[in-house]
């Protein structure tokens, strides 16, 4: 069965807090529905300092046709020790056959952005009830945003943001998704975030979060990375609520089709943000989940936006 729809603008508001952002997309091999996770901001609380960006848990939406999203919760019972404290950016894969995720993790509720970052390893059978295996020892004490892939030699590699070194990607590598082995910077031409690799075309391609639209680059080797065109999602679109630029983004190939989930701040443009050292507002701070469609155009990854598509996810009955 296969599902072919337009998807709505935005995708997905969260009831709650009304601040998803950081999505991952998998396939529920139990509930036999498309999840996506992502880092459930509090928009709507009192904001002290950057607090809203923390004390956050892992959002569940989930969908058999990618059109309608339905909030779940939370993921539970993902503390490793007492207390309310931070879950950012999950990267969840199904290998070796168990779910994994890689989620950055904080201490409390912090008010600044001064206390050390990690990830934390978790597995589970179902995405529902989750195992911690581990923190990882990485490059630094200030590591957020893993993304990680297989590759042609049956390793699987790990992208990360590495705050304590440039804001720059380090990567690790390891042959079981438990034992990592640190390999160090890979895409240091500035500060960034939120790498996401993926093959598509029979390219291997990475975009990572410049905080100005999405950089892209292509590889060979999924090691020697090249910039490749303008960034993506720069300029600000013309559908309901996509009137930002676009952030942390994954990107799901399914029939031969890419498609990327991102989340935007509808009401907090660009270039409010340059300097500013004031708590956000609600209105600044609200976010949405929006999804477009990529296409290769002369040998790069271009995004319009605002072009109508039809979303096709292989149902898998």
């Amino acid at each position: 069965m296969e599902n072919r729809v337009i998807p709505p603008a935005p995708l997905f508001r969260d009831p709650i807090y009304d601040g998803p952002t950081d999505p991952v997309i998998i396939w529920n091999r139990e509930e036999k529905c498309w999840w996506i996770l992502y880092t459930q901001r509090r928009s709507t609380d009192v904001n002290i300092g950057v607090s809203s960006i923390h004390g956050t848990k892992i959002g569940v939406a989930s969908s058999r046709d990618g059109a309608k999203w339905l909030y779940r919760g939370t993921l539970p019972n993902l503390d490793i020790e007492p207390g309310h404290n931070t879950f950012w950016a999950p990267e969840v894969i199904y290998a070796e056959g168990k779910y994994h995720m890689y989620v950055s993790y904080i201490q409390g509720v912090p008010t600044d952005w001064q206390y050390p970052r990690h990830i934390v390893h978790y597995t589970a059978d179902n995405l529902w009830d989750w195992k911690f295996e581990s923190i990882l020892e990485l490059s630094s004490d200030k590591v957020i945003d893993a993304c990680v892939h297989q590759l042609d030699s049956g390793e699987y590699k790990m992208w990360y943001k590495d705050e304590g070194h440039s804001s720059h990607t380090y990567t690790a590598i390891s042959k079981d998704l438990y034992k990592w082995e640190v390999l160090g910077p890979e895409i240091t031409d500035g500060s960034h975030e939120g790498a996401n690799v993926f093959v598509f075309g029979g390219k291997k391609w990475m975009i990572t979060d410049r905080w100005d639209g999405l950089a892209v680059y292509q590889s060979d080797d999924f090691t020697n990375w090249t910039r490749c065109g303008e960034n993506i999602l720069r300029e600000p679109g013309k559908r309901p609520e996509d009137s930002s630029i676009g952030n942390h983004a994954d990107v799901l190939v399914i029939n031969d089709q890419a498609y990327i989930f991102y989340f935007v701040h509808p009401e907090f443009p660009k270039e409010e943000r340059r300097n500013r050292t004031k708590p956000l507002t609600y209105k600044e701070a609200r976010t949405v989940l929006q999804v477009a469609k990529l296409e290769v155009k002369d040998g790069c990854l271009v995004c319009d936006r605002d072009a109508e598509f039809y979303l096709e996810l292989l149902v898998k009955e």
